[in-house]
């Protein structure tokens, strides 16, 4: 079952600061690669560029990457992003 737009949680989670990620499980099977999902919640959800970014930076901040890691790929996505 799909949501309808205005009904779909993923805005008010991160307006209530939540630590929200967009992920992939298994996308050779399922067929959803991740830059997928983010490109269906941006279309559907109307999500700008500076939201897609914040969720990239929640799914490195999630992550169990090394902080060495874990700083590089932030400032990656802060260089990219703006």
């Amino acid at each position: 079952m799909t949501l309808p737009t205005a009904d779909h949680p993923l805005p008010r989670m991160l307006k209530a600061g939540l630590l929200v990620t967009v992920n992939s499980d298994d996308p050779a099977y399922f067929g959803g690669y991740v830059d997928d999902n983010y490109a269906a919640i941006a279309a559907e959800l109307g999500l700008d560029d500076a939201t897609l970014a914040e969720l990239a930076r929640n799914s490195i901040a999630a992550s169990f990457l090394d902080p060495g890691r874990r700083a590089t790929l932030l400032a990656e996505i802060d260089a990219v992003a703006g």
